[in-house]
């Protein structure tokens, strides 16, 4: 058997060292990180360690990964490589039926909370369409907004900078090139010295 343990936990570093030694676990890799962070160099090493018939004991589920995906995402791929997975603290073992049995239903549910989501979603998003809600962030320039620009662009006299016809529509510089990219500009201001 192969141990993980996890420094961060509020319990005694020493009682989960003891317990995961109780348990049979010959190498023991303690993590620094908790089951939050991203990196993991310690876990990776426990993973890359394990070899078929090993199993991987950890203090609590939480110590394996960041969220209940994860986990499942975790114990299915160990269970590829015929390594089973025990949680001291949860009394979950997959190399017995009921382990297997209970990481099935903890993959159905967390199907299913997905799904729930993913319908509370677009029910959402359908009622609010009803209202006339339409999803997105609001147009930054409306046809009026973009009249105005190209009026104040072909009028180089008291606007000769691009900033002051961004200042005085009061957007953003980004949304003002996206209406207006650089051709377009010069186009307009071209048509204003080609009238005079």
């Amino acid at each position: 058997m192969r141990g993980n343990l996890s420094g961060k936990s509020p319990q005694n570093p020493a009682l989960q060292m003891d317990a995961l030694k109780a348990a049979g676990c010959e190498k023991i890799f303690t993590e620094k990180a908790s089951g939050s962070h991203r990196d993991r160099p310690q876990l990776m090493a426990a993973l890359d360690y394990l070899r078929a018939g090993d199993t991987l004991v950890v203090w609590k589920l939480s110590r394996l990964a960041r969220s209940l995906t994860q986990v499942i995402k975790t114990a299915a791929e160990i269970h590829e490589r015929g390594i089973a997975l025990k949680v001291l603290t949860q009394n979950i073992d997959t190399s017995t039926s009921e382990g297997r049995l209970f990481f099935h239903m903890t993959a159905a549910f967390d199907e299913f909370q997905r799904e729930l989501i993913v319908e509370n979603t677009r029910a959402g998003l359908a009622a609010a369409n009803k209202r006339g809600r339409r999803g997105g962030r609001p147009k930054a320039m409306d046809a009026q907004a973009i009249k105005q620009a190209e009026a104040l662009l072909k009028d180089t006299k008291n606007y000769p900078f691009i900033g002051d016809v961004i200042d005085q529509l009061g957007i953003g510089r980004t949304a003002f090139y996206r209406y207006f990219p650089t051709d377009r500009i010069k186009e307009l201001r071209n048509e204003h010295s080609a009238e005079t």
